[in-house]
């Protein structure tokens, strides 16, 4: 393992995957602990579906740590990103953070929004997109092809494709200061300051 990809293995505050209940559930997940693409597309299909989009769902609750997201079950696109890539780096699969600056659904801005990638021996970085499907978002696990829950398609909307090891600041900020669903919903983050 290179110093490259420890950065992407690593547990962090808010990628807090040696948590025992967050452990225990990685362990599940690993279908077969030689092929790390079953083992990802478990984790990938278990978030998507089995945590609640705060926003579809329209919860209160706002979580950040991974190991908050799984006790709630719920949590904005950023946050269940965040319990991915816990349970991925759990079953020391590579995980890191991508983000997509999208046309607000309201049409009063842009703000961000939070993915995946994770390291594959057979396809190298791969983007995914644990949001949660709804009429109209299909995200998907297809490796070698990537489906996203948004296509990026409007003026001023951006698809930054670096992979990072942390989430951004702005965004952990975000999740830390909004303690009801209606503060999240009108301060969502917003950065111009990615390069694409």
């Amino acid at each position: 393992m290179t110093s490259y990809e420890e950065k992407y293995l690593r547990p962090t505050e808010i990628i807090d995957w040696k948590d025992a209940e967050v452990l225990c559930l990685a362990r599940n997940l690993a279908a077969d602990r030689d092929n790390p693409a079953a083992t990802a597309r478990n984790c990938f299909h278990w978030v998507r579906d089995t945590i609640d989009h705060s926003g579809d769902c329209r919860h209160e609750q706002v979580t950040c740590c991974a190991s908050e997201v799984l006790r709630h079950k719920t949590g904005w696109c950023f946050a269940k990103s965040h319990l991915l890539a816990a349970l991925l780096r759990a079953n020391s699969i590579p995980a890191g953070f991508c983000y997509q600056r999208l046309r607000r659904d309201d049409g009063t801005g842009f703000s961000l929004h939070g993915l995946n990638a994770v390291l594959l021996p057979d396809f190298g970085w791969y983007r995914m997109d644990s949001r949660g499907n709804k009429p109209g978002v299909n995200a998907r696990f297809t490796p070698p092809v990537e489906q996203l829950a948004w296509p990026v398609t409007a003026p001023g909307e951006k698809d930054f494709t670096q992979v990072l090891p942390d989430p951004l600041p702005v965004v952990i900020q975000y999740l830390q200061s909004c303690s009801s669903l209606k503060e999240a919903v009108t301060n969502l983050p917003d950065s111009e300051v990615l390069t694409s």
